[in-house]
């Protein structure tokens, strides 16, 4: 593969992880779906290279850090929903105790998830 085709297509991946981080920020799903379907042909070709040009290298380099970013903005995002998923999934009702003096723990689901406010 010519290296002037190499480099096109290393571009356009540094361009798609950008576009999906804003697609990310949107919420726009369907974008995100369709831009992770170019990548992956993009890197399917790519990985048939066996050698970068050493002038080639900076942007590989470039493509691997804003990958990161992603990656931690995904991560990140996973983390926070699970975390919502526990607060609002958490038993709402107290303890109370049985007729023997032993705490009886209800297995009542959370208030929000449960529909009981």
């Amino acid at each position: 593969m010519e290296r002037d085709s190499v480099r096109e297509l290393i571009l356009r991946l540094r361009d798609l992880i950008l576009l999906e981080r804003e697609q990310a920020k949107q919420l726009d799903i369907e974008a995100m779906m369709a831009t992770q379907e170019e990548k992956s042909a993009i890197i399917k070709v790519l990985s048939q290279i066996e050698s970068l040009h050493p002038d080639d290298r900076k942007y590989a380099e470039e493509i691997h850090w804003e990958n990161r970013r992603n990656a931690y903005l995904f991560k990140a995002t996973l983390n926070w929903i699970a975390e919502i998923m526990e607060f609002f999934g958490r038993q709402s009702a107290p303890p109370t105790y049985g007729q023997k003096g032993v705490t009886k723990n209800f297995s009542i689901g959370g208030r929000l998830l449960s529909g009981k406010i």
